[in-house]
């Protein structure tokens, strides 16, 4: 039993939200510099710190943000100010941080979150959830989250091909536009956040 219908409703909207294509030159900005077997290791934790996250929140999210009383546009707005502090680093080049912890760091944030697993695959998953009422819609839910993920991870593996392609330079120039863009996304997840809050006050 499987409701095609949901599954790919579900799929294209996560595919929108959390963009496969747009997250290549921000996963290359993050993860440039280290030997290519890091690089893949980063790929896929990534991809399941992001997984991880959104079948938690598709399990029991409605219950833990009720729990906390923290509301939505509070937790886009957390993500947002995140996602701008390391457009910030981005853009100005910093490299200050130790290796290793820079490594585990932008493999689980700012990848896996909030930047895969952000505020709007969240809230995505959480009312698909509570709309499926039946086994079929169930398993259609569950079977496009894992899809999506799958389609993350990849994404990011294959990017990285790119890096031999672009050089030393390319990746330069790649990790700058990168936190313009991320800046820009993480400006507009504050300025969603606080529209949500004035119309919920």
């Amino acid at each position: 039993m499987f409701d095609a219908a949901v599954f790919g409703s579900l799929f294209l909207t996560l595919f929108v939200i959390m963009d496969p294509p747009g997250i290549t030159p921000i996963f290359l900005a993050l993860s440039s510099g280290r030997p290519v077997k890091v690089q893949r290791r980063m790929a896929w934790q990534a991809a399941l710190v992001a997984c991880g996250v959104i079948t938690l929140f598709g399990l029991v999210g409605k219950q833990i943000l009720d729990y906390l009383h923290v509301s939505m546009p509070a937790l886009m707005v957390a993500g947002g100010l995140l996602l701008l502090l390391v457009a910030l680093d981005l853009l100005t080049g910093k490299t200050d941080e130790p290796k290793q912890t820079k490594e585990v760091n932008a493999a689980l944030v700012p990848l896996g979150m909030p930047l895969l697993a952000g505020p709007g695959a969240i809230v995505a998953v959480i009312l698909a959830v509570e709309k499926a009422d039946d086994l079929a819609g169930n398993a259609a839910v569950w079977c496009a989250i894992g899809a999506i993920h799958l389609v993350l991870w990849l994404t990011m593996r294959f990017s990285l091909a790119i890096v031999r392609v672009i050089k030393e330079g390319g990746v330069v120039l790649v990790t700058r536009l990168s936190g313009m863009l991320l800046s820009a996304i993480a400006v507009q997840q504050i300025a969603n956040g606080v529209t949500q809050f004035i119309r919920g006050g």
